[in-house]
Parts: C-alpha cells; structure tokens; sequence
C-alpha cells in the first residue's frame, strides 16, 4: 500500500483584464456606457486591468468627431482606463500575420463565390426550410486566385460550442447552425470576428463583458480562439435596455449620446449610478457610493432580462445627488453650465453656499446655473407672472416700509434680515403672505427662491437696496392710476 501523500497546489493569481470597445461611428450612448461600466467596475474590484479600445475597421463610417465623443463620454464619467485608447486601424499587420498564419495552417481557405452566387444559395436553403448560411463550395478547393478573394475561417463542422455565460448561463450552439465566416474582404481589410479574437488574445483578456446582441458572434469567436491556440476569456452577456413601450432604446425614447446628458445638467456619478442599477440591484439600495459600486457590484448578479430606461427615474437620482454631494463637488460639475450660460460667478457670493441654498430646488445643473443668475446680475425686467400675482396696491408702501429698515441695517446677515421682515409684518399688521412674495420678486425678478433671509444675505446688502428702489418704483408707477 503506496504512503499518503499531500500536495500544497500554490495558488497562481491571474491579472483580470476587460475591456471597452466602441467603434467611432456615433456617439457613445447609453447602452455602450453601461457596458463600459460593468467592465470598468469587474476590473477595479479585481484590482485588474481596464482597457479602452477603438474598433474603427469600418473606414467609410468612422469619424474624429465619434472618436472624440467616446474619450469625451469617458472621461466625464471617470471610467479611467489602465491602457489605450487603442486603434485597430494601427495593428492591421499583425490582423494579416494572424490570417495568413490560418491560411498556412489549413484553418482559412480563400472563397471567390460572387454575391449573385450567395444569394442564390441562401435563396434556394429558405426555400427548402434551411437555415441559410455559405455552402463551403471553396472550403476544399486549391484553385481560388489571391485577387479578388475572400478569406473564409474553416469553422468546425462537428460537435457544440458551449458558452459559460456569466450572466445568461450555458448557452450550447451546435458547429453545423453555423457557417464559415469571412476574416478578410477582397481588399484585405479584416473583419469584425477576427480582429477582436486576435485582440483580446494578444492583450491577455480574462473577461469579455458585453450586449448580448454579441451572443451569434460567440461561438464563432470561441472557434477562432481555439484555432489560434489561446486561451477562452469569460464572456458575460449584458441584456439590452429597452424603452417604455418594450422596443430597443432609441433616440425616439430620448437615449442620446452621453454627453448630452452633461448637456441637460446630469451630474456623472448620478448616470453611472442609474446605469448600474438598469439590470442589477443590490437588496434595495438605490444610491451608492463609487466605493460601494465597485465594492458591491457583482456580473453574476445582472438580470437575465431586458431593462426599460426611465428617464423620470434618472432625474430622480440626479436630484439625489445634487441634494447630497459636498458642495465643492457639485460646483466643479456646475461650472461647465455657468459657462455655457454665460455666468461670471465672481462678482457675487461663494457658489458653494449658493449651492447650498438651492440644492433642494433643482433637478438638474442646467436648472441649478439657471436659477441662481439674480446672485450674480441685475436682471432687466421683473416677471409678469409674478408681478402681476404678487404686487398690488399697497406693494409700493410696503416695499419702501421695507427699504427704509434695510438701510438702516448695519450688520448684513439672515438674523437681522428675519427682524427686518418680522418687524414690519407687525407694524403694518399683515401676514407674511402680503409680504414675502412682494420682497422675493423685488429682489430676485422671480416669484421662487430660497428663505428671504438667506437670499437676501446671499444677494448683499447693496444689491438688496438697489433693486428694492427699482421695485418700488415699478410698482408706484404700475398703480398711478
């Protein structure tokens, strides 16, 4: 009888690669940004490597401008990544090394079948109830001329290629449901299929997390793969995201590039956090933090079924960010729109405790920016709605009652603003309702704003005074008569 013996098996860790790989042909939607997530996310909790790679092998549909909007979408996002961004169109020999090396290994062959040939085949396999897919007429042929050909991969004509599928499960296709795919068109350019297996072998990828609109290039690729030799990465298919009326999200239900998300005043952290939780939950845990994000996320865990973008749901979250994130963060997300409307925020209070005064007012930035212009400048006219609803024909004694009180006010601050108001309520023995909204408008052109006194410390003592003269002036001269 042999002794017992025990084996220590040493533990090998293996570096955990994904990647994101967009073609720049539009602009990065919502759709590719959650997959770029979910990828970025699975490296980051492995301590693992996130790759961003432009697949721009379609030269008719590829632009600069899609190219600039992906690095755009990504940076804004903050899904930082460890390597690229890397161009296909830069690694075209390597894609000619790896096909002729299938070529001489009798794993390609070239096809010289015209598309009226093609046609005729899939025509005549519809009409006998066939799935319809290239016949393998060149598969054995040794006569096909090098112009003008295709090269076609020899796919497997036995047995199933099985998925691991992270998030679906098995998925078993059998190698007859499918056909000898292209590698390279007649003018040499390599296709989709080869390109990525050829990719993701030489950047040593662990996991491909993806649509699962992917899930027929699958079991092409997982064939590909194993005729080079290389090592199967773990492929997680993500459901798509549909709209409210059950179709394929699209520009109809408002899914626009990410960008203009930033455009409508959606703060980065608040999109990726809706995106995360569109095909994963965590118990009911409906914000989360970067960390928890990384920390909690699990691909497993993603539904199996599709996820219906709500946009009411996303502004919801936008709001609870913008209501709970430090003010200096907001105003770094913030200061893009105040550009863009053309706000100088110098001349006036620190845009954190504006902020912090309206935070709870405001769904988005591009609302925020919007809302707090009367801060910073004197506005040229009062609203009509609001003076018409809210001045009437004791405003300009009630207004000036006001003024006086201001000016005598030597120390500026939201105490002695409150006396001021309370004071004169009481005096003039009205309720607040005949004199809060006539203040507001007076001071901020608007009928909404934050607590008088915190606006009107805000807006300074100076400015108050100005446009109180400029009040009452309005409103004596709107009821002369």
């Amino acid at each position: 009888m042999l002794p017992f013996v025990s084996f220590k098996i040493k533990q090998i860790d293996i570096m955990i690669v994904t990647r994101f790989p967009p073609s720049p042909t539009g602009d990065l939607h919502i759709g590719g940004a959650r997959t770029a997530l979910y990828s970025w996310l699975y490296a980051r909790q492995n301590n693992g490597k996130f790759i961003l790679r432009i697949e721009d092998t379609d030269l008719e549909r590829n632009s600069q401008k899609s190219i600039d909007a992906i690095l755009d979408g990504m940076n804004w996002l903050g899904l930082d990544y460890d390597e690229g961004p890397i161009f296909q169109t830069d690694r075209f020999d390597r894609y000619k090394e790896v096909i002729q090396q299938l070529l001489d290994e009798g794993k390609a062959y070239r096809c010289d079948c015209s598309p009226e040939e093609l046609d005729a085949v899939r025509e005549q396999q519809r009409a006998n109830k066939e799935k319809p897919k290239y016949n393998g007429k060149c598969r054995h042929r040794t006569d096909v001329p090098v112009e003008g050909s295709v090269v076609r991969f020899k796919n497997p004509l036995e047995g199933d290629v099985v998925i691991h599928d992270l998030v679906k499960g098995d998925i078993v296709i059998n190698n007859r449901e499918l056909d000898d795919l292209i590698l390279a068109r007649p003018n040499g350019v390599p296709t989709y299929n080869l390109t990525v297996v050829v990719d993701d072998m030489d950047m040593g990828m662990t996991h491909v997390i993806r649509g699962d609109d992917h899930i027929n290039n699958t079991p092409r690729q997982i064939n590909l793969f194993e005729a080079l030799g290389a090592k199967l990465p773990a492929f997680a298919h993500v459901p798509m995201i549909l709209g409210d009326d059950g179709k394929r999200l699209s520009k109809r239900h408002g899914a626009v590039g990410v960008m203009q998300y930033r455009d409508d005043g959606f703060i980065p952290q608040a999109l990726l956090n809706y995106l995360l939780r569109l095909g994963w939950s965590h118990e009911d845990q409906e914000i989360f933090s970067r960390e928890e994000m990384i920390n909690l996320f699990k691909i497993e865990d993603v539904n199996v079924a599709p996820s219906t973008f709500n946009t009411k749901k996303l502004i919801w979250v936008n709001e609870q960010y913008i209501q709970t994130l430090p003010a200096e963060e907001i105003a770094t997300h913030l200061q893009w729109h105040l550009d863009d409307q053309n706000l100088d925020t110098s001349n006036g209070p620190a845009i954190t405790d504006v902020i912090d005064a309206h935070r709870e007012r405001a769904k988005t930035l591009k609302e925020l920016a919007h809302n707090i212009r009367y801060y910073y400048e004197d506005f040229e006219e009062f609203d009509a709605n609001a003076t018409k609803k809210h001045f009437k024909t004791a405003t300009p004694g009630i207004l000036q009652n006001l003024l006086d009180k201001f000016s005598a006010v030597e120390n500026w601050n939201t105490e002695s603003i409150d006396a001021v108001i309370k004071n004169t309520c009481e005096e003039l023995e009205l309720g607040m309702g005949k004199v809060g909204p006539a203040l507001r408008v007076a001071v901020t052109g608007v009928a909404m704003s934050p607590s008088l006194d915190v606006t009107l410390n805000l807006i300074g003592k100076e400015r108050t005074l100005e446009r109180m003269e400029k009040a009452v002036e309005f409103a004596t001269a709107k009821y002369a008569d």
